[in-house]
């Protein structure tokens, strides 16, 4: 569970089939007082990926500064990049609420909560298992 600002405006594809797929980075702060008693203030940077209709969600209304409650899982991958593994890691988001406030909010204006669709079960079923 993160709450946060959006870093860039998100990035949206489409794969082969058709699903949207968007990315984007979300900054999150900590501030603690140091041993000399100074207020300090740490950012986080967060890869974000949402599917399907979040992610088409986001492209029609969050943009770089807004603020978002994101839920969702921690995914590791790694990529070659002229010849060198890179390593990274993403929070598969599953539940957005847009928080406001930051942009363009008017008054009345309310909180989004928008839950992913539940995941697609991709696993192939054991031949024991087909009905023919």
């Amino acid at each position: 569970m993160l709450i946060g600002n959006v870093g860039q405006d998100p990035k949206v594809k489409y794969i082969d089939s058709g699903v949207a797929v968007a990315s984007f980075t979300l900054a999150t702060n900590e501030t603690y007082k140091g041993k000399n008693g100074e207020k300090t203030t740490q950012t986080e940077w967060h890869n974000i990926v949402m599917w399907r209709g979040l992610a088409e969600t986001i492209e029609k209304y969050v943009k770089k500064g807004d603020r978002l409650y994101i839920e969702g899982r921690l995914r590791h991958r790694s990529y070659e990049q002229d010849g060198v593994k890179k390593y990274i890691t993403e929070i598969y988001g599953d539940v957005m609420v847009m928080l406001g406030g930051q942009r363009d909010s008017k008054p009345g204006d309310q909180d989004t909560h928008i839950p992913a669709p539940p995941a697609m079960d991709t696993s192939i079923p054991d031949a024991d298992d087909l009905p023919f």
